[in-house]
């Protein structure tokens, strides 16, 4: 399966709980953006979306560079794969397990008749 701690996994996921935080990595996704260009969507302060940056950073979800006094958010997509791996993991599994009880189901329905 995925090859992250279980801490890591819980730090991308709460990540992503966020709306906020997921606007703010689909800005990110389109190019790099300073912090204050994320922060222009939001009826929010600096400070508040500082915060969500920072959530983001902890998750490995973005890297920061800093040129003079602006700070550059750039998303760093591996992080992004390790959830999306962990998820494609139990949508197999899932996936499986219909498949098994739809043939047990097939099964009865053929004994039925």
């Amino acid at each position: 399966m995925v090859n992250q701690t279980r801490n890591e996994l819980d730090n991308v996921f709460y990540a992503l709980s966020d709306p906020t935080r997921r606007t703010i990595i689909q800005l990110m996704a389109e190019k790099e953006r300073s912090v204050k260009e994320l922060a222009e969507p939001f009826d929010m302060s600096l400070a508040a979306i500082s915060k969500h940056i920072k959530v983001l950073e902890k998750a490995n979800l973005l890297e920061r560079t800093v040129q003079g006094r602006t700070h550059f958010c750039r998303l760093k997509e591996e992080s992004l794969t390790a959830a999306e791996e962990w998820i494609h993991f139990y949508k197999q599994y899932w996936s499986r397990r219909f498949d098994l009880l739809e043939d047990e189901l097939l099964k009865a329905k053929k004994k039925e008749h």
